[in-house]
């Protein structure tokens, strides 16, 4: 059962990482978390997860010619570095903990982006 759940919140995820350029992250690891992965799985599963959409994500947005390769590849580079640290931090991070600042970044980005003109 969890193989066709992920299959199917993989399809969503899909839509709406290439939607809205957010990655899909924010849909994958509460997703996982829900299905009880430790904080540490579900992030690190979920940028497997990213990575596959996002080939595919930029391939179609290549044909359409959305593409600033020179500002994607500088962001790339630095979210490279960013990675790594990010990557170490969460190790010592509870579930419990993580859950708890996951929602809030997601509810002051969802604030943001809703009082933003």
């Amino acid at each position: 059962m969890d193989n066709i759940i992920l299959g199917a919140a993989g399809i969503l995820v899909g839509i709406g990482a290439s939607f809205t350029g957010l990655g899909g992250g924010f849909l994958t690891v509460p997703l996982l978390l829900y299905l009880g992965y430790s904080a540490q799985r579900a992030v690190g599963t979920s940028f497997l997860a990213i990575l596959v959409i996002s080939v595919s994500a930029l391939i179609a947005h290549n044909k359409l010619a959305n593409i600033d390769y020179r500002a994607g590849l500088l962001l790339g580079i630095g979210g490279m570095i960013g990675a790594q640290i990010g990557a170490r931090l969460v190790e010592g991070v509870p579930t419990d903990v993580f859950r708890k600042v996951f929602a809030g970044v997601l509810l002051g980005l969802a604030v943001y982006l809703f009082l933003k003109k």
